[in-house]
């Protein structure tokens, strides 16, 4: 009895998925080309692979130079920007100026991936009562400013003077127009101005949350998908996401961790190395160079960009 069950099911999991790569026996593919199992699996291509798991309606082919190109689903791929925030940005905060660089490059990345119907999710530190009450020792340590419990998360880091015009900057002597004083508020609490996206991308992650397009999800660790469950991996789940391109700061810390957890937890994970930046020395950027392809993929956007347009053409 217990046998037919089991050949029951799997015959209604075969019937229920595309199998258009080969049969699937029992959810796994006889098919020597087919890596993974009935509920998720890549083609291996004479030239790159097919990410789709066989719904390859409407998907678009990107020339990855480095073991691509690959082959997504728009549907269920989507782009992650992570902790593009004033606290980590903004020069009036110490920000860093190479992380400011790539924003204009980050905003391009984004309308592309809009245009083509792909969900753009932003994931930041925005901390609760509840998380600084369960924080570690450890996080605390890292994220003091003086080396005193003082001026860790949660701590208020006072105001900041910018320009009325362009607040993403700060005012100086030369800063033509009136100025504004702003509460920078408590260091990377939920709502709070130094948790905001920095310049540009606050504007962006506005109306993209407003239109539908984006998704915003606050976080209390490094990575936004750490843990059993976070608001962002239970959207992902809801809506079938599988393929995630990866940016922002810094790229061997919060972007590295969320990677390699999205990894981990079975997504195909594409790391974009133009839309991500950070302070710590060349050799921190290397390491995550050298594993995000092992992991998966690493592109720059000018190779996509291309192919992002065209299907934005026909979409």
């Amino acid at each position: 009895m217990k046998n037919c069950v089991i050949a029951l099911l799997a015959s209604c999991l075969v019937a229920f998925f595309p199998r258009t790569d080969g049969q699937f026996t029992n959810g796994i593919s006889s098919d020597p080309t087919v890596f993974g199992n009935v509920f998720s699996y890549w083609t291996k291509l004479r030239s790159g692979w097919d990410l789709t798991r066989g719904d390859r309606a409407g998907s678009i082919t990107l020339p990855v130079p480095e073991n691509g190109p690959i082959t997504i689903q728009p549907n269920k791929s989507a782009l992650v920007i992570i902790d593009m925030q004033n606290f980590f940005l903004h020069e009036s905060l110490g920000g860093d100026p190479l992380g400011r660089a790539i924003v204009p490059t980050t905003v391009n990345l984004i309308h592309a991936f809009r245009a083509v119907g792909m969900p753009v999710i932003w994931t930041n530190w925005g901390l609760t009562e509840f998380d600084l009450v369960n924080m570690p020792p450890a996080f605390l340590t890292g994220f003091s400013r003086d080396g005193t419990s003082k001026t860790t998360f949660g701590s208020d880091m006072g105001t900041v003077v910018v320009p009325k015009s362009d607040p993403s900057v700060p005012a100086t002597s030369k800063t033509q127009g009136s100025n504004m004083t702003i509460e920078a508020g408590r260091t990377l609490m939920r709502g709070s101005w130094n948790a905001q996206p920095w310049g540009a991308l606050h504007t962006e992650q506005v109306n993209g949350v407003a239109k539908g397009t984006d998704f915003y999800f606050n976080k209390n660790r490094l990575s936004g998908m750490w843990g059993p469950g976070t608001p962002m991996q239970t959207w992902l789940q809801d809506n079938s996401m599988t393929t995630l391109f990866f940016g922002g700061v810094n790229i061997d810390q919060c972007v590295w961790g969320t990677l390699l957890d999205s990894y981990y937890k079975g997504y195909d994970v594409i790391l974009v190395d133009d839309i991500s930046a950070t302070t710590s020395p060349a050799s921190a950027t290397a390491m995550v160079n050298y594993n995000a392809a092992l992991n998966g993929w690493r592109t720059n956007s000018t190779d996509i960009m291309g192919a992002l347009q065209k299907a934005a053409k026909s979409h």
